[in-house]
């Protein structure tokens, strides 16, 4: 209920007056029916725009932490990401890729639509990093299509680290609905999950226009940044 409300009466109308979404290929995402939304990952207003603009529930799962915060920040976030439709899962220790994907098929199997960013975090500098292979054993599991979503300037709405958001147009371009049905039965085999996130990536470049890079975003994150000539 906290969802629909902050969609369509307490949020989502000021949202779309103030950033008056810009959408190109919405009619891509089926209007019933089992759906993964995979989006590269550039601001932490993706998951504020995406079921904004998405005339369907999107639900995106988060690690646990976010839910468990002190004060008034912490209720604030909980209360972000309940309302976003989000949902808590433990990340820590050896389970919990399993367990992010459970909870990703149960909303699947409902005929609903799960978001999911196959970076894996957000890109530190705006490029498109390699996708890990969990969104290939999600759509392998469940049979479902695979709509591929590209924000296109959220970054510039919200860089990383700035709380309150720039004023502008925020931009989404969906792509066409990727079958992957001629792999069926093939989840757990490593080449054939590298070569569906793969061709979710090459689609996810296409569409952003960002460059790509082939390493994962995390260990991208990791390495030390190189001075600035003075």
């Amino acid at each position: 209920m906290l969802y629909w409300l902050l969609k369509y009466i307490i949020l989502g109308p000021l949202l779309r007056l103030i950033f008056r979404p810009q959408v190109e290929g919405l009619e891509n995402v089926p209007e019933d029916g089992p759906v993964i939304l995979a989006s590269n990952h550039l601001s932490f207003s993706d998951s504020i725009f995406t079921p904004l603009i998405v005339k369907r529930k999107v639900t995106f799962i988060a690690k646990a932490e976010y839910f468990t915060g002190k004060g008034l920040k912490g209720w604030l976030t909980k209360m972000f990401f309940v309302g976003s439709g989000t949902i808590p899962v433990d990340r820590s220790g050896g389970r919990a890729a399993r367990a992010a994907l459970d909870t990703q098929l149960n909303v699947l199997r409902s005929g609903g639509i799960a978001g999911i960013y196959p970076e894996g975090t957000r890109s530190p500098d705006g490029r498109l990093y390699r996708g890990k292979t969990g969104v290939a054993r999600l759509a392998l599991e469940s049979g479902a299509p695979v709509v591929p979503m590209a924000m296109l300037n959220s970054d510039a709405i919200q860089p990383t680290g700035q709380i309150v958001p720039n004023l502008g147009r925020v931009r989404i371009r969906f792509g066409a609905p990727l079958d992957f049905s001629r792999y069926a039965g093939m989840s757990g085999d490593r080449f054939v999950e590298r070569a569906v996130t793969d061709e979710i990536m090459y689609e996810l470049m296409e569409l952003s226009g960002r460059e790509y890079v082939d390493v994962y975003a995390q260990k991208a994150k990791a390495r030390p940044r190189e001075p600035v000539p003075a």
